[in-house]
């Protein structure tokens, strides 16, 4: 198709995205963000480790430091004054995790590194299952955003694509297994850099999805409470 921007976190969600990105025969460019997240060396290793498994060579990997984000503060990922929350799978409030506008912060970088680029695409690994707690997880906002990048750049020809954000983790985890995903280079919790904590979250989705597939996790964990 052409040139692409995949924004990888380093969890399986962008893992998966890059798997669908390659597979739609993108010439891939990675972008990571760093932002003073607890996991954040934990992150970038998996960032590497997976460009590594798709051969993205150096000069089309890009990572960012935004850390005025922890200077603004007011989340469990990057003050460690607010604890993380135990998961609460079944809770429609926003959980403690979630980074004020974090989503538009890597976008807007995206979309200037897309410019120069002449790549016509960014994926992001946003899933709606998770918008109950993640405002900028939600379609439309995507839609909207869709609609900044057509006023705000000079080609107005960009486009972000959002190939999971159907998907639950089953699914997620499905298609990974279908199209080769690397998931044991992806890490996914929010607290923990060296055993996963398999409590918060990020880890209860991860892990119920795993459980309604049938195969199992590939990470280590602390403990592995059952979700399903």
């Amino acid at each position: 198709m052409g040139k692409a921007i995949v924004l990888v976190s380093g969890g399986m969600d962008s893992c998966v995205t890059a798997a669908l990105a390659r597979d739609e025969g993108n010439e891939l460019y990675f972008l990571h963000l760093n932002y003073g997240q607890r996991t954040e060396r934990r992150e970038l290793k998996a960032f590497h480790d997976l460009a590594d498994h798709y051969g993205v060579p150096e000069d089309r990997r890009m990572v960012v430091s935004i850390s005025h984000l922890a200077k603004i503060g007011g989340s469990s990922l990057i003050d460690s004054s607010i604890p993380v929350s135990a998961a609460d799978l079944e809770s429609e409030t926003i959980p403690s995790s979630y980074v004020p506008f974090r989503n538009a912060h890597i976008l807007s970088i995206a979309v200037s590194w897309a410019e120069v680029a002449e790549a016509a695409r960014i994926y992001i690994g946003a899933v709606h299952e998770d918008s109950s707690g993640y405002p900028d997880c939600r379609p439309e906002y995507y839609a909207a955003f869709n609609e900044v990048i057509r006023l705000g750049t000079a080609a107005g020809d960009i486009r972000i694509e959002t190939p999971i954000i159907h998907m639950s983790k089953e699914d997620i985890i499905r298609k990974g297994l279908e199209l080769g995903a690397p998931l044991d280079l992806t890490w996914s919790c929010y607290q923990s850099e060296d055993t996963a904590c398999g409590v918060c979250d990020s880890c209860a989705l991860r892990l119920r999805g795993f459980e309604r597939v049938g195969v199992p996790d590939p990470l280590p964990y602390a403990v592995r409470p059952r979700y399903a």
